[in-house]
């Protein structure tokens, strides 16, 4: 797949850069005009998140990490609400930046804020309870992918997941030329997680999204 749509792995990436560098380190800009739908996807992050945090999991150094993590939105409203300690990744510096005066008083609680493209970033080892990946997949090639899913799964706590949020293609894979990004569907993304050797432990659709946007989907992992 990757072969056929990205045809030059430094220009995808390079100009995926160059996107986000011109977008506002807002709710809105972070969601694409769609800001309105933030609390909608909180909400419904957060049902998903905390039935695996019921199930045998208690931390009381609880830690997790956000890709992609933008301007802090995920941290500050999901995050950091469920656990002791937050790092953050994301390839836009001012969005880090941003992000410390964005989160306030709680933002003490983020340990480190990474600025590296997925693809160049491996957690360490036995770090996290919980690696959430929200709307950064398409902008990895599959190969890349599969392999930031193999270091993530190395990255893991005992009982710890994945969780990868994010449009899904209706079929195929679809090349956005605008932000230099893939969206998949549901059966390209289940073998990439299958290739990179992690079990899918639950799956959910979104609901309540603008009809005219893509499905998205959270898929919990480990």
């Amino acid at each position: 797949m990757t072969s056929e749509v990205v045809e030059n792995e430094f220009e995808f990436y390079s100009k995926a850069e160059k996107y986000w560098k011109d977008v506002p380190a807002t709710v809105d800009g972070m969601l694409g005009g769609y800001g309105h739908i933030s609390s909608i996807d909180i909400n419904s992050s957060r049902k998903f998140l905390q039935r695996f945090l019921r199930v045998g999991w208690s931390q009381p150094d609880g830690r997790a990490v956000g890709w992609g993590a933008g301007s802090g939105r995920i941290t500050k409203r999901l995050l950091l609400p469920l656990f002791k300690t937050v790092d953050m990744v994301d390839v836009t510096e001012d969005f880090l930046t941003k992000a410390k005066s964005y989160l306030g008083e709680e933002g003490r609680r983020v340990r480190n804020y990474f600025c590296c493209g997925l693809q160049d970033f491996s957690p360490e080892p036995n770090s996290y309870d919980v690696i959430w990946i929200q709307w950064v997949i398409g902008h990895l090639t599959d190969n890349h992918l599969s392999d930031f899913l193999k270091r993530c799964r190395t990255g893991l706590r005992p009982n710890g997941i994945v969780v990868i949020k994010d449009n899904m293609a209706q079929e195929g894979v679809i090349m956005d030329d605008v932000d230099s990004s893939v969206c998949r569907d549901l059966d390209v993304v289940h073998k990439i997680i299958r290739r990179a050797g992690l079990h899918l432990l639950a799956e959910e659709r979104q609901e309540n999204f603008p009809d005219e946007i893509y499905h998205v989907y959270t898929f919990a992992m480990r």
